[in-house]
């Protein structure tokens, strides 16, 4: 039995690395002779970056950079001297992982250090950015890391805006005439992990702005704050991408990307698929496992697991997902080629006692896993 081990991270428990080494060491224990291959996987959230760095040989930098709440931290991205390649993850520098619950603030983080990373990347040469921008804790359009990049973002008095997406209600100048000019040289790819549009109901501030401590009075801030944000943004430049699905990824960092920056939107997982080589990886496999935090109806819209399943379906080859928890309309998936999805919990726990457990609850359900693999091959 040849096992593909394929897991996304598992939001503030594991990264997909430590996930893969959890999945493979409770089938090992269960099933000595499968033969498993460990692929972490990403799609465009935290942890994407180094699946990348591992399929691409890319060399690891490390930078100073400002996290979302503006203190500073040291980020990770990568380049690939020969390509000329940087590989970004926003969640690096402006991610949630990196904040406690309590810090979370929708209205004030901002993308800042994510433009720092991109000078950095310039600087070293750059000439094509492959960004990833899930796992944000942000909510500002980009506009953090338009300021990092040289464009000023000004009030009817003329001075500077406040930090975070709150603050664009108040945006009257837009001046890009600073704006880095290596910019217009640099190819941009944007790896989403979801295809919410900008603004309302289904669009950044509503869907996303909770989980980075929105309140409800606070989304109808955000949403107006950045609706007034994309119609400067059209009048000047004379496109509104405000609806392009995957606007609404990373607290609208999707719609800064394309607008200013150029990018190509591109399904995360897709994305890195495609660096990984993850076509042959099926072609050598019997079975795939995968996994993230949660699968639900929104799995759909391109996080890992269903990307997963749909490649893997094509090939035809089975996909079995372990996760955190089974949202919402989860079943919808087995339409897209997971065969089976079991969620890791054994008993009543609370959230902090499942995020401490789940090394040891993966590598449990793994295992069981293969035991039934066994005992159903033994009947054949």
């Amino acid at each position: 039995m040849k096992i593909l081990i394929a897991p996304d991270s598992y939001k503030d428990a594991l990264s997909a690395r430590e996930a893969a080494k959890a999945m493979a060491r409770g089938i090992l224990k269960a099933l000595p002779d499968a033969e498993t291959h460990c692929c972490p996987m990403g799609d465009g959230g935290e942890g994407t970056l180094d699946a990348l760095l591992a399929a691409t040989g890319a060399k690891r930098h490390l930078t100073q950079v400002q996290d979302a709440l503006g203190r500073r931290r040291e980020a990770a991205w990568g380049y690939q001297a020969e390509s000329r390649t940087a590989f970004i993850e926003l969640a690096e520098a402006s991610g949630l992982q990196h904040l406690e619950r309590q810090e979370r603030s929708a209205l004030h983080s901002t993308t800042f250090g994510v433009g720092e990373l991109i000078l950095a990347a310039l600087d070293a040469g750059a000439e094509r950015l492959l960004l990833t921008i899930g796992g944000s804790a942000t909510n500002d359009a980009g506009a953090g890391m338009l300021t990092a990049l040289g464009a000023r973002l000004l009030d009817a008095q003329g001075q500077p805006l406040a930090a975070g997406g709150a603050a664009l209600a108040d945006l009257a100048t837009l001046d890009l005439s600073d704006l880095d000019p290596r910019l217009r040289e640099l190819t941009v790819e944007t790896a989403v992990d979801v295809d919410n549009p900008l603004l309302g109901k289904n669009g950044a501030s509503a869907v996303f702005g909770p989980q980075k401590g929105a309140s409800d009075a606070d989304v109808q801030t955000l949403d107006a704050a950045l609706g007034h944000f994309a119609d400067l943004t059209a009048r000047q430049l004379g496109d509104d991408h405000r609806e392009l699905p995957g606007a609404g990824a990373a607290g609208g960092m999707g719609f800064a990307a394309r607008a200013f920056l150029g990018a190509e939107l591109r399904p995360g997982i897709t994305l890195v698929m495609e660096q990984v080589g993850f076509d042959a990886l099926l072609d050598d496999a019997d079975l795939v496992i995968t996994g993230e935090g949660q699968l639900d109806g929104q799995s759909l819209a391109g996080k890992t697991p269903v990307g997963i399943a749909r490649a893997a379906r094509a090939k035809g080859v089975p996909v079995v997902a372990l996760v955190g928890k089974l949202g919402d309309d989860w079943q919808a998936a087995h339409a897209e080629g997971i065969s089976a999805a079991f969620a890791l919990a054994d008993g009543p726990m609370n959230l902090d006692e499942a995020l401490e457990r789940t090394p040891t609850l993966l590598a449990d359900r793994a295992g069981s896993l293969a035991r039934l693999l066994a005992a159903w091959s033994a009947t054949r």
